[in-house]
């Protein structure tokens, strides 16, 4: 393999590229337009189109796609040939600059909550020229990926990308304001940036291809847990397997060639689970490019006769996967705006964003919670692993300090790092950072970025981060409104960042968020312990929060309300899946090979005595009258469980019926669940019908 350097965005027309292929005026003109937002004139896309062909065509490319998110939380494209016929039959390699910014799709059979209908089918993908066009390479060839928005023919936005780009132009206005204010003139765009860490496990593929759960749910609806799981914590950091180095180094080298930044891998806490982090970039790009990490490892773990799962709880018992979204506010000319400095007490300004973060995520906590909802999430937030359902800000020692101080009215120091004393002598010595980290806390500041730890592993990040722009946009807007109305600049920065942190201060908490207590100080301090995904949808149409996006151009009320029953209709048909791969698995495997296995047993019993009519079998009776018992309550359960899916599936409103699979389906399931897995443990090796967790975790 070549060196990572050599590799590194070798297949993007990225700006090095873009720089020596176009004439230098069209490369100035396009740069205007992904830096600062200005109209793309028509002849500059034919330029860029034509030399982006050629440059693809010198990689091999036969095929290009408009490559856009739609609310499947997936990715999408269709393949277009470069090939035009002239009038005397002759094929030759075009692409032209109406290509290039404009495709189209069926809008009608993507999910679009009732904003098409069926017969209407016209839908648009538009160049997002900000995001860098890329090759896609494999066995069947070379595509040319051109990132686009998806919208319907009458304008509203179908995808992820296009309220992302839409929250991430209202962040910028916003803090441009406020930057103003404080006297910056050199600052002309305000970006946000993501650096998103990606967790997932690999299992064997011919094991994976004999359980009928992971290829249909993709996590095991059953299983006993095996004899050793994670409590020895020996497979966190710790070496990693050969056969799992040689996938990483793979999936490292084709993200490489796509420009994604793989910067960090090891083994995560549950066996076979694994993390993956990129360097920080674009919130845009990050979230291209975290769809390309997940897409990638999908298909390098597929040469390797491996199955990548993404899935937030693919096995009960172990830790499951979630992606920290590491968020931060960047000015174009490389000021972090939530950098604190040495002496954060004097940073007036990083005080100003800090507090605008702050009153966001108090305010608007439920539409955070909602954000990271998903029904995979239910199964990992608030266990020993992820945090909580509750919302809630770690700042740290250093910056608790400091708002304290400005509650008190008396801002006037900074505490500092400590030198760090391991006590050996040939030991380095070195800076602490002024705070320790808080695993146990959903949003928490690192340093100077903001990590939100509830992310589900398998979905986009477009989600969190519009609701993250969204409303610190908000806060940012309602404090430069402020600041521009007032007469002593100074004076009246004071009032607004001692009020915002006396208003929003019982979001701050920097304690076990694990912890039984602090259930109930969140309580008490007014905070939302919403438990359920389905329960978070609630609050995506409250007035509210659809006003704010509104107001920022980010959604319109029936953008909100159509991505509303989307995520409602979804929630229902995960788990109608998962209920109907259970009753199946149950019904045609598990209970066939218990009673294949009772048969025995009691086929054992009446040999025995038949040969000696006196010999002891009282082992084998209690065994066969409890896995007869258990045979029978198995059955019950999956006819119950049956039961309870056919009347949520009668449930014509959305709303209703997802709650009828949260609160009627998903206990019937784990009731099923129950009796299988107790048979799994007494039921011989042999007769059980699929590979077990043991199999699953251990034998990578």
């Amino acid at each position: 393999m070549r060196s990572a350097s050599d590799v590194f965005g070798l297949n993007v027309f990225n700006d090095a590229v873009m720089k020596e292929r176009l004439p230098k005026e069209t490369y100035k003109a396009l740069k205007r337009t992904t830096d600062y937002g200005e109209i793309l004139n028509p002849v500059i896309a034919e330029v860029v189109a034509n030399a982006m062909k050629d440059w693809a065509i010198e990689k091999g490319a036969t095929h290009f796609t408009h490559w856009f998110q739609p609310m499947t939380g997936k990715t999408a494209e269709k393949h277009d040939s470069f090939i035009t016929l002239t009038t005397d039959g002759r094929a030759i390699m075009d692409f032209s600059g109406k290509e290039l910014i404009k495709g189209e799709s069926d809008a009608s059979s993507f999910p679009n909550g009732g904003l098409r209908a069926t017969f209407e089918a016209r839908g648009y993908t538009a160049w997002d020229c900000t995001s860098p066009a890329f090759l896609k390479e494999d066995h069947s060839g070379v595509t040319l990926c051109i990132p686009t928005a998806f919208c319907s023919y009458t304008g509203e936005a179908l995808d992820k990308k296009t309220p992302l780009l839409r929250s991430m132009e209202a962040l910028d206005k916003q803090a441009i304001r406020v930057l103003k204010l404080f006297g910056n003139t050199t600052s002309k765009k305000v970006i946000t940036t993501v650096g998103a860490e990606q967790e997932y496990f690999l299992v064997d593929k011919r094991l994976y291809q004999d359980r009928k759960d992971l290829i249909f749910a993709d996590r095991t609806l059953f299983g006993a847990m095996p004899p050793k799981g994670q409590e020895l914590d020996d497979h966190y950091f710790g070496s990693i397997k050969e056969r799992i180095s040689a996938f990483m180094k793979e999936l490292d080298n084709d993200l490489w060639k796509l420009g994604v930044s793989s910067k960090t891998k090891h083994n995560e806490v549950a066996p076979a689970q694994h993390e993956l982090a990129p360097i920080f970039t674009t919130t845009n790009i990050a979230t291209d490019h975290n769809q390309l990490i997940m897409e990638t490892m999908v298909k390098v773990a597929n040469r390797h006769q491996l199955v990548c799962l993404l899935h937030e709880k693919p096995f009960a018992g172990v830790n499951g996967s979630g992606k920290h979204n590491n968020w931060s506010i960047l000015t174009d000319d490389g000021m972090n705006l939530l950098d604190p400095g040495d002496t954060p007490h004097e940073n007036a300004q990083f005080l100003t964003f800090l507090s605008a973060v702050i009153a966001a995520v108090d305010k608007n906590a439920p539409l955070l919670r909602m954000s990271a909802a998903n029904a995979g999430n239910d199964h990992r937030l608030g266990a020993n692993e992820a945090p909580p359902a509750i919302i809630s800000i770690f700042l740290g020692e250093q910056l608790t300090d400091i708002i304290h101080q400005i509650e008190e009215g008396h801002l006037n120091s900074s505490k500092e790092a400590e030198v760090m004393k391991i006590g050996v002598s040939t030991l380095p010595r070195f800076d602490k950072d002024v705070t320790d980290r808080n695993r146990t806390s959903p949003f928490a500041f690192t340093g100077n970025k903001f990590e939100f730890r509830m992310c589900p592993s398998s979905a986009s990040i477009a989600g969190p981060n519009i609701v993250l722009n969204s409303i610190v946009a908000e806060e940012l807007c309602l404090i430069a409104d402020q600041l521009e109305a007032a007469d002593n600049f100074n004076e009246a920065l004071q009032t607004v960042i001692r009020k915002l942190i006396a208003d929003h201060k019982k979001v701050i908490f920097n304690g076990d968020g694990y912890s039984d207590d602090w259930i109930e100080k969140a309580e008490k301090r007014g905070l939302p312990n919403i438990k359920s995904s389905v329960e978070s949808f609630t609050y995506f149409n409250n007035p509210e929060y659809v006003k704010l996006f509104e107001k920022h151009k980010v959604f319109t009320e029936e953008e909100v309300i159509s991505r509303q029953e989307i995520i409602y209709e979804e929630y229902s048909k995960v788990v109608n899946i998962e209920a109907l791969t259970m009753i199946q698995m149950a019904k045609r495997e598990i209970l066939p090979a218990c009673i294949d296995y009772a048969t025995s047993l009691a086929d054992s019993i009446n040999s025995v005595k038949a040969a000696v009519s006196t010999a002891n079998v009282s082992v084998q009776e209690k065994l066969l009258l409890q896995l007869s018992q258990l045979i029978a309550d198995a059955q019950e359960k999956a006819d119950q469980l049956e039961i309870k899916v056919d009347e949520a599936k009668t449930i014509k409103d959305y709303e209703k019926q997802a709650f009828a699979y949260k609160e009627n389906v998903f206990p019937a399931m784990n009731d099923l669940r129950e009796p299988c897995d107790v048979m799994e443990t007494i039921v011989s090796e042999e007769y059980w019908p699929f590979p077990t967790y043991g199999d699953l975790l251990f034998r990578v």
